[in-house]
C-alpha cells in the first residue's frame, strides 16, 4: 500500500517567518556554509564534508565518516552537485556511510542555498510533522513544500530554515544531550 503524502502545517502565522528568522540563535553556520561554497566550487574534500557534518550533528557519528574513502568522498560530492534530480543529489550523499537525509540535507544546503534546504526533527515539527525517521519521499515533499513556502513568501530557502529551527528551538522538543546516541535518525 503507498504512503500518504506528509501533510505539513505551519505551527505559526505565515507574516512570523521573518521574525522567526531573525531570531536564529544556532551556532554560527559560517563555516559551513563556506566549507559548502568550496564544494560547490570544485573542493570536494573530506575536510570540508566534515565541517558540514560536525555543524549539522555537533559532531555525533563524525567516527563513521572515516570509514569512507577520500576518493568516496570526493565522487559523492561531485556527483550531488551534478544530479540532475534532488533525488538523485541526496542519494549519492547517502551512499556515504555516516550520512543520513538529515546530513545529506545539510550538505546540499550548504553546496546550492538557493536549491535545498536542511531537513531535520526542528524543521519538521514547526510544520508540525514530527517524525522520527525521514526517508526519501518525505525528504522531497518537505524540499518542495518549503520551496513552495519561500517562494509565496519571497523569502530564501535558509531564511525558511532558520524561522523553523527558531520556532522549533524556543517552542518545541528539547535539544537533545551532547552524548546523546550517534544512532539518532534525525
Amino acid at each position: 500500500m503507498p504512503r500518504l503524502a506528509a501533510a505539513f502545517d505551519l505551527q505559526f502565522p505565515l507574516e512570523q517567518i521573518e521574525h522567526w528568522a531573525s531570531r536564529y540563535a544556532y551556532r554560527d553556520d559560517a563555516e559551513a556554509m563556506q566549507a559548502g561554497q568550496s564544494i560547490a566550487g570544485g573542493e570536494h574534500t573530506r575536510a570540508h564534508l566534515l565541517t558540514i557534518h560536525r555543524w549539522k550533528t555537533k559532531g555525533r557519528g563524525k567516527s563513521r565518516i572515516a570509514r569512507n574513502s577520500d576518493a568516496e568522498i570526493a565522487d559523492a560530492l561531485a556527483l550531488a552537485i551534478v544530479a540532475r534530480t534532488d533525488r538523485a543529489a541526496a542519494a549519492v550523499l547517502c551512499g556515504l556511510v555516516g550520512v543520513q537525509l538529515p546530513v545529506a540535507s545539510a550538505v546540499l544546503a550548504t553546496i546550492d542555498p538557493e536549491r535545498y534546504t536542511i531537513i531535520d526533527f526542528r524543521a519538521l515539527e514547526a510544520l508540525g510533522a514530527s517524525k522520527s525517521y525521514v526517508d526519501m519521499q518525505l525528504f522531497l515533499e518537505y524540499l518542495n513544500h518549503c520551496r513552495t513556502l519561500a517562494a509565496d513568501r519571497g523569502l530564501s530557502l535558509r531564511t525558511l530554515d532558520r524561522a523553523l529551527w527558531q520556532w522549533s528551538a524556543e517552542n518545541g522538543t528539547p535539544e537533545p544531550p551532547e552524548d546523546a546516541s550517534a544512532t539518532m535518525q534525525l
